[in-house]
């Protein structure tokens, strides 16, 4: 028993009514078989109507496995860094596939991904458990992007709070006791990381070339991240804001000198100023736990990490009075909010230094007493 009109077709099997219709040269048909003809005609008018206002979505899209939706998005963007494919790989293989790779896009709900991010949360830290369904996310953002789904099911989905990073304010002080304390062959490293504020994989990216002692600067050109199956491999600095050249002071460019000198190839201009002791590109993870923490450890600054190096040279250009714009081109931020409000912390000397400005402009007779003496509360003599 069928039923024809003019977009579409619905016809009866057993108990149950079937709904399809022509569009783009192919035969679609309804994802599943309705209670009541006039269910499936329903169905239809919905179909015509988003083809009219150009909204329809191929029913069949929605049918892609999520495993071939996430290949596809994960080679789309030839823009990505290498350190960021590499983190997505992990993210996907590791985490997302074994529980979402087989399902269908449309099989997929905002309750399956709530329980997927439950399951995480259970064993594994917020930080980790936001990046992986950043990838999730990505993935069907994607998949509407190219018209596969209507919608995505990552919506309203609560994530963990994300405890606030605990940071290590160095000092000065502090830089000198884990330069003594680490090997001589990474000392000139620490200085480079406290005193230019240059982030790891520019540090270890570094080459003989980039450093010109008669000019007295260092430019930043390259950095050093790892990439697809751990190989580490070079690239461009973060931004095009870490692209940059800076004047060195004095002693950082002696200390360099000295450095390249003892365990560099100062006639190679492509030879990497920092190594390790085999002569190739250092591993953060190794080099950390081998040299930095012993190193940390020794001078008193347990949980203090590479990056605060960096924190420290921000902090102390825009306690000095650098301006900040100064401040921003040294680090390679592309924003000087990010120098503001992320890296340049206040330490208590600067704040005592504030407290004596503020008795100068407001207390100027402080000294004699009666600027305090003219605003202060009048007292009784006695106490009853």
């Amino acid at each position: 028993m069928a039923g024809r009109r003019s977009f579409g077709s619905v016809r009866k099997r057993g108990q149950r009514w079937e709904a399809s219709y022509w569009h783009a040269g192919r035969r679609h048909t309804g994802p599943a078989s309705f209670g009541t003809k006039s269910e499936a005609l329903d169905f239809l008018a919905t179909a015509q109507s988003e083809i009219r206002r150009n909204t329809w979505i191929d029913p069949a899209s929605g049918r892609m496995p999520f495993e071939v939706a996430a290949a596809h998005w994960f080679v789309s963007n030839p823009a990505k860094r290498e350190s960021t494919l590499a983190r997505e790989e992990v993210s996907l293989r590791l985490h997302i596939l074994p529980t979402l790779g087989a399902l269908r896009l449309d099989q997929i709900s905002p309750f399956e991904i709530q329980q997927l991010v439950n399951e995480w949360s259970r064993h594994r830290a917020a930080r980790t458990v936001r990046r992986d369904y950043d990838v999730v996310r990505a993935v069907y953002s994607y998949a509407v992007s190219n018209d596969w789904l209507v919608r995505t099911p990552c919506r309203n989905i609560r994530l963990p709070a994300v405890p606030r990073a605990k940071r290590h304010d160095l000092t000065p002080a502090d830089v000198v006791r884990i330069a003594e304390a680490i090997p001589e062959r990474y000392r000139a490293m620490v200085w480079v990381g406290a005193v230019l504020g240059l982030r790891w994989s520019e540090v270890i990216g570094l080459k003989v070339a980039r450093i010109d002692l008669e000019a007295g600067t260092l430019t930043v050109a390259e950095a050093i991240t790892r990439g697809l199956g751990g190989q580490l491999v070079t690239g461009s600095p973060k931004s095009s804001a870490g692209t940059r050249t800076m004047t060195l002071p004095p002693s950082m460019a002696m200390l360099l000198a000295d450095h390249i000198a003892a365990f560099s190839e100062p006639h190679h201009p492509e030879a990497l100023v920092f190594t390790n002791s085999e002569g190739r590109p250092i591993r953060y993870d190794n080099w950390r736990r081998r040299e930095w923490l012993p190193a940390t450890a020794a001078a008193s600054c347990d949980g203090a990490g590479f990056h605060d190096l960096r924190r420290l040279a921000a902090t102390t250009m825009v306690v000095a009075g650098i301006d900040i714009k100064t401040a921003q081109v040294r680090l390679g931020h592309s924003d000087p909010r990010m120098t503001l409000a992320v890296y340049a912390a206040a330490p208590p000397e600067a704040d005592h230094a504030a407290a004596d400005r503020l008795e100068q402009k407001f207390f100027p007779d402080s000294g004699s007493g009666s600027t305090r003496a003219k605003f202060a509360p009048n007292r009784p003599n006695s106490v009853p």
